[in-house]
């Protein structure tokens, strides 16, 4: 359903904002070097939002000098007093959500009420979160391990870390990297996607506001190409941080060899959502769509795979299918809109190929289009069913990111667990049974980081994120990303405060 809204109120105020440039290197603005530059599109309306100059490999020198001359300072205060900062930066997060919602909403297309609700509170709960970690950066206690040594074990900073994030999640994804980064007593530089790098300019200028060192946090908006490869291969970045494509992530992979560097790899994903016969078949419907068309589908843990035990297959078909068409489309900023479009006329493009070659061997049962009228210059696509695709049919088995969600059957629930698993991702998933023993196996059995029963999509800062298999490695929130930005260091002391001449003498021989 097309919800053209009504008189909205003032977009975020980009241009004005970011006169003085799009890259934040030691606690300001400036404009890239790369010769080129890049315009920020509104993909609800089509209209120019921002036009910047790109960083080149100039603009990432500069920041991961910033960023090294910063770390020792950092790296020596107290973790209290790290705390003490980052309480205040939730504090200045808080004052501002308004405009982070606005500006989110802005550069990615989603409804204002996903960005009140979700992005902005959930970036604040994540940046009180880690305040609190930085007080807990433990190491192990003291024992003899070896005669007459003692033995301890320290957590230390790593350095300085580059990290990539994705335009799907600008305001999260920057603050997954950064926070558990600068917790720990890091520096960062953080490139975002050139779509979107609003809201991550907003948080760095949030963070000097709150009183965390200049240098400490540093954001370089360029390409992946140039700045992004740039900052993956310098030799004074000591870990890196990528979140998107499975296929880039090879090639980050790939640099950061190159100089032996720590990676932190979240990668794609194709959620299975596995609905047993004994489900609750509405609360199953509901869960589908929610889950399917999150972000406009534009989501790496989004339901993509629905498997429904046949007994309930075709009410699942029918029930979501009704459901998707009650969905409302419309102006992000609008009361009343449900989903908004997809971030840019390129993405929107490629979801509807996707879905066009699917007509070959799949049934759409709804959507599979653009709107027309109102929203017709937006990137918008309709939420999409497809059913009756074979298991290894191009929809079920490639990342579409888009609001589409693919229906198939299975008889047994060893069929649908194997079914879940047959797939290279494995970030997140979800089963739906009313019998516990038969949830439990499916978390079981089923290989992904996350595995939701009964629900799919929540998160929270407590607890991990990250994958299996070609979904990456490493966990982002929780105090498994804490962890995760230190290096661990073993401290041996002799106790007997004599040089150990019976120790020498096995290594040396008598001298």
């Amino acid at each position: 359903m097309q919800n053209p809204g009504t008189a909205t109120p003032d977009r975020f105020p980009a241009q004005e904002r970011f006169a003085d440039g799009a890259q934040y290197i030691a606690g300001r603005l400036t404009k890239g070097t790369s010769g080129h530059t890049h315009t920020v599109v509104d993909p609800a309306t089509g209209e120019e939002v921002l036009t910047y100059d790109l960083a080149g490999a100039d603009d990432v020198d500069a920041a991961v000098a910033a960023a090294r001359e910063a770390f020792p300072d950092w790296a020596g205060a107290t973790p209290g007093e790290r705390s003490d900062a980052l309480h205040r930066f939730a504090a200045v997060l808080a004052d501002r959500a308004e405009d982070f919602a606005r500006a989110e909403s802005l550069q990615c297309g989603k409804p204002l009420k996903l960005t009140r609700e979700f992005d902005v509170p959930g970036t604040i709960d994540n940046t009180a979160f880690f305040a609190g970690a930085a007080r807990h950066l433990q190491g192990q206690s003291a024992g003899e391990y070896s005669g007459d040594h003692t033995s301890y074990v320290r957590r230390e900073p790593i350095g300085v870390v580059g990290s990539i994030a994705p335009w799907n999640y600008p305001l999260q994804m920057a603050a997954w990297k950064i926070l558990p980064a600068i917790a720990a007593g890091n520096t960062i530089v953080l490139k975002p996607a050139e779509l979107t790098p609003l809201t991550s300019l907003l948080f760095a200028r949030a963070a000097t506001d709150a009183g965390i060192p200049d240098g400490v946090i540093n954001i370089v908006t360029g390409t992946g190409r140039e700045a992004g490869e740039h900052l993956v291969g310098h030799p004074d970045v000591a870990m890196t941080s990528f979140t998107g494509s499975t296929a880039v992530g090879k090639r980050v992979a790939e640099i950061a060899t190159a100089t032996v560097k720590r990676l932190h790899l979240e990668l794609g994903g194709k959620a299975p959502f596995v609905v047993f016969d004994d489900a609750d078949l509405d609360a199953a419907v509901h869960g589908a769509v929610a889950g399917a068309l999150i972000n406009t589908g534009q989501d790496c843990t989004a339901a993509t795979r629905a498997y429904v035990q046949r007994p309930l297959y075709e009410a699942f078909v029918e029930g979501t299918a009704a459901l998707m068409e009650t969905v409302r489309l419309g102006d992000p900023f609008a009361d009343g809109t449900d989903l908004g479009p997809l971030v840019s006329h390129a993405q929107r493009d490629r979801v509807a190929a996707f879905v066009d070659r699917a007509r070959a061997y799949a049934r759409v049962v709804t959507g599979g289009e653009a709107p027309g009228g109102d929203l017709a210059n937006g990137a918008y696509y309709r939420p999409t069913l497809i059913a009756d695709a074979p298991q290894h049919g191009e929809v079920v088995r490639s990342e579409i990111f888009g609001p589409v969600l693919v229906v198939l059957p299975f008889d047994t629930d060893d069929e649908g667990i194997r079914l879940a698993n047959d797939t290279p991702y494995g970030l997140a998933a979800s089963a739906w049974s009313r019998d516990v023993y038969r949830a439990n196996r499916a978390t079981r059995e089923i290989k992904a980081g996350c595995v939701w029963v009964n629900d799919h999509i929540p998160i929270i800062s407590e607890m991990p994120h990250g994958g299996y298999k070609a979904s990456g490695f490493g966990k982002d929130m929780s105090a498994y990303s804490f962890e995760e930005y230190t290096q661990i260091k073993h401290v041996m002391f002799d106790n007997t405060a004599v040089v150990r001449k019976d120790w020498h003498r096995t290594v040396f021989g008598d001298r």
